[in-house]
């Protein structure tokens, strides 16, 4: 998928997705399908599971957090191939505490911080593990807010999370975007009000039957390039 281009010019606070839009997950995938009998396909099904999970903790007014969510899909996961996890297995949250930024990411953001752009982390992963991930990556500087899901006790892409963020930064919707590698990310903040970005990682895809975003980009230096704060 190209870039695609946003003619008009844009100011304002561009909301960040963390986990795959900033940080490879690569370590982590790696590390499920190891504990699910080396099969790669099988990382994929838990990490769809887990997505799924959250909105059932969404839907059903249950809370739980991302990281305790990804840790009983895990053992889910487990059962249904008939594998046996490692009883002394390190928590799935420090793997995610310490996955890198993709090498655009940095530079992109920094550009984009120099144009005048407001950035703010939005993520489902709780604030405490966000800080530490963003950290780890060299990220955190780069940021005036860190804003988890968890504050609100609903996951993305429940209409209430992007609604809440605005209200968080004092925003109207007109100075927002939402930038995500995840269809069902920017298909949530369209249908709430927000210009959107999708980011093109390999393997990621745009939700056909969702709102169609503003800009479709590869990477965040991308970004930088395609959007310019107004004079």
């Amino acid at each position: 998928m190209t870039d695609s281009y946003y003619p008009a010019p844009y100011s304002g606070t561009l909301f960040f997705d963390v986990n795959e839009t900033l940080l490879d997950t690569k370590e982590l995938n790696k590390v499920v399908a190891q504990r699910l009998g080396n099969k790669p396909e099988r990382a994929e099904a838990w990490f769809t599971s887990l997505l799924h999970h959250s909105l059932v903790e969404s839907v059903t007014g249950s809370w739980h957090s991302f990281g305790d969510i990804a840790e009983a899909v895990l053992e889910m996961t487990a059962m249904r191939y008939g594998v046996t996890l490692p009883a002394d297995a390190a928590p799935l949250s420090d793997i995610i505490a310490a996955m890198p930024a993709h090498p655009d990411v940095a530079p992109g953001l920094s550009a984009l911080q120099q144009q005048g752009f407001t950035l703010v982390a939005l993520t489902n992963s709780s604030a405490a593990l966000a800080e530490k991930q963003l950290s780890s990556a060299g990220l955190a500087p780069l940021f005036s807010r860190i804003l988890s899901v968890e504050q609100p006790q609903v996951y993305k892409p429940d209409l209430k999370v992007y609604q809440w963020a605005m209200k968080e930064m004092g925003k109207p919707v007109s100075e927002c975007m939402m930038v995500a590698a995840h269809g069902w990310d920017v298909g949530g903040a369209k249908r709430a009000g927000m210009k959107t970005a999708f980011v093109s990682r390999k393997g990621q895809a745009l939700y056909p039957l969702a709102p169609a975003p503003d800009l479709v980009i590869s990477d965040i230096s991308a970004l930088a390039t395609k959007i310019k704060p107004l004079c």
